[in-house]
């Protein structure tokens, strides 16, 4: 028999170890010790170079054959930023929250699954976790590595559960079934520099920027679906080179973020945007970069799975979303069904982020349902 894992202590030493986004080392060090312990086989690479690498990926493993049910999340955060009460690498409970970076997100939920998977000691099937370092950066030589990887070792689940923190209110109120898609778009007015006196010797970019922007805003993208809200497009920056009071600048650029639904494909609103700008003022250069497609996991036995684990153990039918960010959903969803399901998200990527001790005990609850039903067990 294996000793019980604690879901806090081991959420506490997960905390401990600095893994800002791209993590290697220590705290995977933590990890594959707790799933050693309890008969997981443990793979680790980097995948990568700077500047958004190396990336550490773990790829961990029990049992063999089907049904497999894979569990999937990230150990890098998000910088901690000034103004913690504690040290946001020095775990603490204070009145039954436990504070540190990466509490909810996602550190946290990645602890509660493996003291379930613990408290779970035979089963038929398989059990895996696909765990990156790199989620919260350009996640680039993360999950896409190591599916990557999993491809090449024929690998594949049949049901993917990402733990990311998706509860609302309270532990269990929301699953997400799909995850909008998004992409960045940098926006360049050419222009010619010069003095502010003499106006007929340069071409300022601004008001060509201007034009741009009321152009790109009037843009009506879509209504939502049924599964879906609204795609939105959004200003995120306008700058010009120079801050001087006497000079006309030589360009004005923007940026901006589109979250988009099934409606759409990333590409197909790049070159919307395109279009737009340069009938706006011609020679307009738009630059892009996708980072997911948006995706729905059709109704399938995941769907129930999970929620039927959630309402025995908090009573709550939860809301099937696809609200908020995106996750690595994106990419798993090319393996198997995939729903995100953690922890509730109100203070991930805030200071003094911080997770209710009783709901990381109870997720272990919840986690260690859904492995049974998934697995038959």
């Amino acid at each position: 028999m294996t000793q019980p894992i604690d879901p806090v202590d081991l959420a506490s030493r997960l905390i401990a170890c600095l893994s800002i986004t791209p993590a290697s080392g220590a705290v995977f060090d933590v990890l594959e010790e707790a799933l050693a312990a309890i008969g997981f086989t443990v793979h680790r690479f980097l995948s990568g170079e700077a500047p958004v690498g190396p990336v550490e990926n773990l790829y961990a493993s029990r049992g063999s054959g089907g049904p497999h049910f894979g569990f999937a999340g990230h150990l890098d955060v998000v910088p901690p930023g000034d103004g913690w009460t504690s040290d946001p690498f020095e775990p603490e409970i204070r009145n039954g929250l436990l504070h540190g970076r990466g509490a909810v997100d996602m550190k946290g939920g990645i602890a509660a699954f493996v003291a379930a998977a613990g408290d779970l000691a035979e089963h038929p099937g398989t059990v895996s976790l696909i765990i990156t370092g790199d989620e919260e950066g350009p996640a680039t030589c993360g999950t896409v590595a190591l599916i990557d990887w999993m491809a090449e070792r024929s690998i594949r689940p049949d049901m993917i559960l990402i733990g990311e923190p998706t509860s609302v209110n309270r532990l269990g109120d929301t699953v997400k079934i799909g995850r909008r898609g998004t992409v960045n778009m940098w926006i360049t007015v050419p222009g010619s520099q010069g003095h502010v006196a003499y106006p007929h010797r340069s071409d300022n970019p601004i008001p060509k920027l201007g034009r741009v922007l009321a152009a790109l805003d009037a843009l009506h993208l879509d209504d939502g679906t049924e599964a879906f809200e609204a795609s939105n497009l959004e200003f995120t920056a306008v700058a010009t080179p120079t801050r001087a009071t006497n000079i006309i600048p030589g360009a004005a650029t923007a940026q901006l973020n589109i979250r988009f639904n099934n409606l759409h494909q990333g590409e197909e609103l790049v070159e919307l945007v395109r279009r737009t700008a340069e009938a706006a003022a011609p020679g307009t250069k738009v630059e892009a970069r996708i980072s997911g497609e948006a995706f729905l996991t059709p109704p399938g036995p995941i769907y129930g799975i999970v929620k039927e684990a959630i309402e025995a153990e908090t009573g709550i039918a939860p809301e099937l979303s696809t609200s908020g960010g995106t996750s690595d959903g994106r990419f798993l969803i090319k393996l198997c069904p995939v729903v995100d399901f953690g922890l509730p998200n109100a203070t991930m990527h805030k200071l003094d982020e911080a997770v209710s001790v009783e709901d990381l005990r109870t997720l272990q609850a919840i986690y260690a349902r859904i492995l049974r039903r998934a697995l038959g067990a």
